[in-house]
């Protein structure tokens, strides 16, 4: 039920551009872990999430192989700009090659490293519009303090598997470190009295966190 469930749900979303799809097929015939991929329907959301919001400068923490970065920059303007970071450097000829399928390969700046090590060196004068964490799930708490100095008010945060395929309320999971990761961050959003946060039970699970004030 549930895949025929997901099988609707993409039926009925608008379609994916042709350079999206060949990222797709790649990443799930030569790609460890191409489970990672946003897919269809979260990558539908965030393009029109960006468009929406209306963002000019995005940040990702997380290419893997370019999909999600994609969809992202679908929402920029002529002059806007996303700066994507992706900790595996096996990764990036494929997320380059990727890039350069679309019409927004230059307007897209992907930096090889730890974004614990390059968001912090960035001058606290580049504000970002949006901000999307797809990392490593240890380090999320960690990612959330380093950007928000640097998100505009009014400007949106949205973290990927918060939900964890379910484990994040699993005891059986209780000590394993990315669902403790994922349950600081969670724990983290929930309390903190500046953040306006909603949790979608999109796919793995989708945290949408605005910041709040003018």
């Amino acid at each position: 039920m549930e895949s025929r469930l997901s099988d609707y749900i993409e039926q009925h979303c608008s379609p994916e551009p042709e350079y999206l799809q060949a990222i797709s097929r790649y990443t799930h015939l030569h790609v460890l872990n191409a489970h990672m991929l946003s897919g269809r329907v979260q990558g539908r959301f965030l393009s029109m999430l960006s468009r929406m919001a209306r963002a000019k400068h995005i940040l990702e923490i997380g290419t893997f192989t370019g999909y999600s970065a994609l969809c992202l920059a679908e929402g920029l303007p002529p002059d806007g700009h996303l700066l994507t970071i992706e900790r595996n450097d096996e990764l990036e000829p494929v997320i380059r090659r990727h890039l350069a399928l679309s019409p927004y390969e230059k307007q897209i700046d992907l930096r090889i490293g730890s974004a614990l090590d390059i968001v912090p060196m960035l001058p606290l004068e580049q504000q970002f519009d949006m901000v999307f964490i797809d990392g490593d799930k240890r380090e999320y708490a960690a990612y959330l303090d380093i950007v928000l100095p640097r998100l505009k008010h009014g400007g949106c945060v949205l973290a990927d598997n918060t939900l964890w395929d379910g484990h994040i309320i699993d005891p059986l999971y209780d000590k394993d470190a990315q669902t403790q990761g994922l349950r600081l961050f969670n724990d983290h959003v929930a309390q903190d009295q500046q953040l306006e946060k909603v949790i979608l039970p999109l796919r793995d699970g989708l945290t949408l966190i605005r910041r709040l004030g003018e």
